[in-house]
């Protein structure tokens, strides 16, 4: 079926395996981001016993449909109060920053006679999510600490992803120092104290990471087989675990510069296009409102992405050796944004390949 996503769950779990030994190496646990593939079954089933400790999403929705899964699981995004009861009753922990959401929780705890367990964000510059003062942060361990169905069980922080601060020894050593404080005032050493995502994923190779950082939440450096900092490919890891084919519809030699006068395109952008003669052009059944436009990677390296409307990818095969055809498909990896718009797009056939 076309357009599909092939979904290579024996190299996800490859990944997997090798990132939570690099991980060990410096005592560090790992919790698996599970939203680039929407927590689907077939996958998450395959990383149960690869000793990752916890299953992490952003949606409740995600974990809602990983409830038979015996591992605890991680509410990523700050909880929306509209949600707490549901919150509570999907997921073992959740990242928090504001005192008000934690008081909702409760009360939502205590009602489903649960004890839910809090991480207490920090932020040390990313200015995403997350307390910015030690002021601010004391006061909210403190209450949250003596709320009845409440428990405070790490501190954790949010690097690259909003404002690309590249973690290393100086701000995560910042989380390291709160976590000292807050397990001060609370009397007990804390579980996790969460080092940030696939960006912080070198400071093990590089020996950097602060040593009582013992959780990473990892998404991009499992399904892609990449570190987010420099963008990197991590070693012995697989970059084509999930790959996007699409079938060509229409071959024409056309000029390489529209005729006539420019102005929108269908999304509000206004195109710019250099000279180089007729091409030959073909047009495959995807577009944008599947992908996005974030970026996808021929794997035929001669093919050029010349742009997409809303449901066409075109692109130019001029150099091409294969003879392509109407009716031939088209195979590209991708990036972690287009991973995410394709998973989530329900015009995308997902097929799962066993090797």
């Amino acid at each position: 079926m076309n357009p599909r996503i092939d979904i290579y769950v024996d190299r996800i779990k490859h990944n997997t395996r090798l990132l939570v030994e690099k991980a060990k190496t410096c005592n560090i646990n790992l919790a698996v981001v599970t939203k680039s593939f929407c927590a689907m079954s077939e996958i998450v089933e395959t990383l149960i016993d690869t000793e990752i400790k916890y299953l992490a999403d952003s949606r409740i929705e995600n974990l809602k449909k990983m409830q038979h899964f015996k591992l605890e699981k991680m509410l990523l995004r700050l909880p929306m109060i509209s949600q707490v009861n549901e919150i509570v009753q999907f997921a073992d922990i959740s990242l928090n920053s504001e005192i008000v959401t934690i008081r909702e929780l409760n009360k939502a705890a205590i009602e489903q006679k649960r004890t839910h367990k809090i991480i207490i964000m920090q932020d040390v510059g990313d200015l995403r999510e997350g307390i910015f003062n030690d002021e601010e942060m004391i006061s909210v361990v403190r209450e949250a600490s003596e709320l009845s169905n409440i428990k405070v069980v790490g501190v954790g922080t949010n690097l690259s992803c909003f404002g690309g601060v590249i973690p290393d020894k100086e701000n995560l050593g910042e989380l390291v120092e709160t976590a000292k404080k807050v397990e001060s005032i609370l009397g007990y050493p804390l579980e996790i104290i969460s080092g940030g995502n696939s960006s912080s994923l070198y400071l093990i190779d590089e020996f950097k990471m602060p040593k009582k950082i013992n959780n990473l939440r990892i998404g991009e450096g499992i399904v892609l087989g990449g570190e987010t900092t420099c963008g990197l490919q991590i070693e012995g890891a697989y970059i084509d675990t999930f790959v996007l084919t699409a079938e060509i519809i229409e071959i024409k030699q056309k000029p390489s510069v529209p005729i006539g006068k420019i102005g929108l395109d269908a999304f509000g952008n206004v195109p710019s296009f250099k000279e180089k003669g007729n091409l030959i052009r073909a047009i495959l059944a995807v577009g944008k409102q599947d992908f996005g436009a974030y970026d996808i990677f021929p794997i035929d390296t001669e093919i050029k992405v010349l742009g997409s409307s809303s449901d066409h990818l075109i692109i130019d095969i001029t150099s091409c050796e294969e003879p392509y055809k109407i009716g031939d498909e088209i195979s590209f990896t991708l990036g972690y944004g287009s991973l995410l718009a394709l998973m989530t797009s329900e015009y995308i056939y997902k097929n799962i390949v066993c090797e």
